[in-house]
């Protein structure tokens, strides 16, 4: 994917200096739309007066804006409180520090990349199951029900298992499926991005064999942590 150069702008147009930022969400993931926004994550560092204190301000910055017709938004952590997050078995902050779809960078992005390795643990099997669960539920509820909340299940699942099995973060569901090869994603895939028109073959009852099989990854791979 090539990264539209507004995003450098939004970036540029921080309060504080990134660590890094990438790009998430549907892009990331494998299966935007054509009306999909640029979803913009990443650590930023705070100024030592605002961080001293009782009180510490700017943890989190959220920028939304349009620009030329491209619709994009940031959210960036404090470097404090992402770390914090990797900590605490956050599979979201391992998929923004890990995208491959990068937007700014810095020498300590690639450090962090490497001290995060020993942060990924069979804990982390806790976060894709409860966003699956999420996934699913925003998918049963619908009528009709659409293709892209499904995705999103898969999305989750595949990625789990993917980290419980190998220790690596892929978050992108076209890869993924390179590996699993799971028969019924490629049409709905194809329907996403706009290149067919439908979505016949989707298999509901995959879902329930993907989240055995992210159990039982987690069960053999990794260590406890």
């Amino acid at each position: 994917m090539t990264i539209p150069p507004l995003l450098h702008r939004i970036t540029a147009a921080q309060p504080y200096p990134l660590m890094f930022a990438t790009i998430s969400g549907a892009h990331l993931y494998g299966f935007p739309s054509p009306d999909s926004d640029f979803d913009l994550r990443g650590a930023h560092v705070l100024p030592l007066p605002k961080v001293l204190g009782l009180e510490v301000r700017d943890e989190t910055v959220e920028d939304s804006r349009v620009i030329e017709g491209l619709e994009m938004d940031i959210v960036s952590h404090d470097v404090k409180k992402f770390f914090g997050l990797l900590l605490k078995k956050n599979g979201y902050v391992l998929e923004q520090l890990y995208s491959p779809l990068i937007v700014h960078t810095t020498p300590e992005h690639a450090e962090l990349k490497e001290i995060a390795k020993g942060c990924i643990t069979r804990h982390h099997s806790h976060h894709y199951f409860g966003f699956s669960e999420t996934q699913w539920e925003l998918f049963a509820k619908e009528s009709p029900r659409r293709v892209k909340p499904l995705l999103y299940v898969y999305r989750v699942l595949l990625t789990g298992i993917w980290l419980m099995r190998t220790g690596a973060v892929e978050a992108n569901l076209v890869t993924l499926n390179e590996t699993f090869r799971l028969p019924y994603l490629p049409d709905p895939l194809l329907v996403v991005i706009g290149c067919a028109a439908g979505a016949a073959g989707v298999a509901l009852a995959g879902v329930l064999a993907t989240r055995g099989a992210l159990a039982s990854a987690a069960m053999t791979g990794l260590r406890e942590g």
